[in-house]
């Protein structure tokens, strides 16, 4: 992809954590090492300031359940359940990717209840923990087959195990049951599984080019992930956005971010003054586009990727 800047990582040529046997034992320092890496993207998902309808270090958006203390203790009760998704990837990677999802689901439960004790009762994660549950299971099965992890590999797993999702869980007849059955079946949008369904095809194909790009100019971390963001809001159909504004509010952020990378995006002069304001419009109208604040999380862990597997992972933060 042009303006990678992220190495695709073989077994021959990797660092520390790809060296070895692949057995449970050598697995436990990746699956820590991926677990501080997408605690990190959380973190730095949730620090960007502002974020239109979106908790920040600027306001709590369209929620009043929750804050950025919130999201901290989330995301640090997440860092076991995500080492063990990494963990369960590479002991069922001889298992058929149609057999992958079943497998996951009580990892994923575990995580939803950890993230519920952390929080008091509140959704912080459910998405990222459903991304993330594909993306890691994703990497640990590739890792324990000696195949190359990078972000078209974990992508294109991830479609692989995720393959028919929308038709099984969406397509189901009867009354719609959720309200991502409803937002399927009057407007045609397939929310986060049709995004894995397409191994992240948002992700991969619109804010990881924006972000590394952004990146290679010499950007400081945060602009280049206001970018990427922008981009999501702009181009991901997102349903959260549906779920709270109808089909009209997520025309509304559509259309507002475009219009703001017409104007220049983050190189426009009143860029922050603009974006500011567009965050009270997503508060007056309790606009939040979660979905894509999911896949910002998922884009920097895609990028980070090669880098934690060659270096370690990242330092800590939290």
């Amino acid at each position: 992809m042009p303006g990678r800047l992220a190495p695709s990582i073989r077994p021959r040529d990797a660092g520390p954590l790809l060296r070895g046997p692949h057995s449970g034992a050598a697995v436990a320092p990746l699956a820590a090492a991926l677990a501080d890496l997408v605690v990190d993207a959380l973190l730095r998902e949730v620090m960007l300031t502002p974020k239109p309808g979106l908790v920040d270090r600027r306001n709590t958006g369209s929620h009043r359940d929750m804050d950025v203390a919130t999201f901290e203790a989330s995301a640090a009760a997440l860092r076991p359940g995500f080492a063990g998704f990494v963990t369960l990837g590479a002991g069922i990677a001889p298992l058929p990717p149609e057999a992958v999802l079943e497998c996951a689901r009580p990892v994923g439960l575990a995580c939803e209840r950890a993230m519920l004790a952390a929080t008091g009762g509140v959704n912080t994660h459910k998405g990222s923990i459903f991304a993330f549950g594909l993306l890691l299971t994703a990497v640990g099965r590739l890792w324990a087959a000696g195949l190359p992890v990078d972000a078209d590999a974990v992508c294109d797993e991830v479609a692989r195990i995720a393959a028919g999702l929308v038709a099984r869980e969406l397509r189901r007849p009867g009354e719609p049951r959720t309200a991502g059955e409803r937002l399927f079946r009057r407007h045609g949008l397939t929310g986060a599984r049709g995004e894995a369904e397409s191994g992240f095809a948002t992700v991969r194909y619109r804010a990881l080019p924006v972000l590394e790009r952004a990146l290679a100019e010499g950007r400081d971390t945060d602009t280049a992930l206001a970018a990427a963001f922008l981009h999501l809001l702009a181009h991901n159909a997102d349903t959260n956005l549906a779920a709270r504004g109808g089909i009209g509010g997520l025309g509304f952020a559509r259309a507002a971010a475009v219009r703001l990378l017409q104007a220049g995006g983050v190189d426009a002069a009143d860029y922050a003054a603009r974006l500011c304001a567009l965050d009270d419009a997503f508060i007056a109208r309790n606009l939040s586009p979660g979905g894509s604040a999911d896949l910002l999380a998922v884009a920097w862990t895609l990028h980070r990727l090669p880098f934690v597997l060659r270096d370690g992972p990242p330092a800590r933060t939290w």
